[in-house]
């Protein structure tokens, strides 16, 4: 039996929508500036350290009021179209593993709509690192319980494809074949299955816990796990006035509901994309071109600096230390939220949008060692 502390649990959403396996605890928060020059220095990795995360203020929230009336019919007609496919390739039950914490909401309104289609699916959030790996403790506890054929990783989109990496490698202690990897939105072309391989405004991508169940990104630092514990999270009790977790998965799921009753041959329905190797080439060279572009323009030499797509560029002003932002359009409305903490903090920016194509956003962190 896991011991108490390992015992999966749902953060702010409910039981029946996800399980995270991780485990709860309470670390000091290491300060912005601080982590950033312990990360750059190589003095610790970045899955060592948390840092508070605080509450967004009323001008951004009003930013992410525009993104959810823009895009949540959207979202909520790709989430259908990528659940029928997935019911369509996957026999037997379906287990879907979201990569916390950006394929939590994806996540939780997929496995509502595979119950809608009847099928027997499983929820959970499961932490991978970059340079880590995923939980080899998490993967143990689903394997137990549910067949590797049916396993389904989630995630909301994807960056310079760095995290796709990362489960490909580690996947490879479990199974002779690729990981299953479901996204939203996939400029980087590496996923198994996308809704689309446009950059756009993912209405959650712009948010943090408040939208992710109220737990901190994965942790995994010696002092809080143990051998045999899952990786760790810190649970942000102090933004639970803020949350909107379950808020957000309802309203998108209203769409879904009716995406549900529109047919096949609909105009409205979206095809989800399994991407053929040509059109993934496609992608990836794509690209892997912008983020050249960025890398010799800035004379960067750590690629891990430069965090590509609108949500990456996003969370990177708002969790790291910028140097610059790369942008498609300054007036690009998919981009407000993100031009609004940009202007707010003084970081300079650029407009280039041939560059940096097939992103709309660009973020440099800054090098401080």
């Amino acid at each position: 039996m896991a011991p108490a502390y390992n015992k999966p649990f749902p953060g702010s959403y409910a039981a029946a929508d996800v399980l995270f396996l991780l485990k709860v605890v309470v670390m000091r928060p290491t300060g912005v500036a601080e982590k950033e020059a312990c990360i750059q220095s190589g003095r610790r990795h970045y899955s060592e350290m948390i840092s508070v995360e605080h509450s967004p203020d009323e001008g951004y929230l009003r930013f992410f009021d525009e993104a959810m009336i823009a895009g949540a019919e959207r979202m909520g007609l790709e989430v259908v179209s990528l659940a029928r496919a997935i019911s369509a390739a996957v026999e037997g039950p379906i287990t879907l593993a979201s990569l916390v914490r950006a394929g939590v909401p994806l996540g939780v309104l997929l496995n509502r709509a595979l119950k809608a289609l009847g099928r027997d699916v499983t929820h959970f959030g499961v932490s991978i690192i970059r340079d880590k790996g995923i939980d080899g403790t998490a993967m143990r506890y689903i394997l137990e319980r549910r067949p590797i054929e049916g396993l389904v990783f989630v995630d909301g989109w994807t960056g310079k494809g760095a995290i796709t990496d990362e489960l490909e490698q580690s996947f490879k202690a479990y199974s002779d074949q690729k990981p299953k990897l479901v996204v939203l939105a996939d400029p980087a072309g590496r996923s198994w299955l996308a809704a689309s391989g446009e950059d756009w405004l993912i209405p959650s991508g712009i948010l943090g816990s408040t939208v992710s169940g109220l737990i901190s990104r994965s942790i995994l630092n010696a002092d809080v796990v143990g051998t045999g514990d899952f990786h760790a999270c810190v649970q942000w009790d102090h933004l639970e006035a803020h949350d909107i977790s379950k808020k957000f998965v309802d309203t998108i799921w209203s769409h879904s509901e009716a995406a549900l009753e529109v047919q096949a041959d609909d105009p409205l329905y979206r095809v989800a994309s399994v991407w053929a190797d040509a059109d993934r080439s496609l992608h990836r060279t794509n690209a892997n071109r912008a983020v050249e572009l960025v890398r010799v323009r800035t004379n960067v030499t750590n690629l891990n600096r430069i965090k590509p797509g609108i949500a990456e560029a996003t969370r990177a002003i708002l969790r790291r230390v910028p140097e610059m932002v790369f942008v498609s359009s300054e007036d690009d409305k998919d981009l407000s939220a993100l031009m609004h903490l940009v202007r707010a903090r003084n970081i300079p920016y650029t407009v280039a949008p041939e560059a940096i194509h097939p992103y709309r956003a660009v973020t440099l962190i800054q090098k401080v060692s």
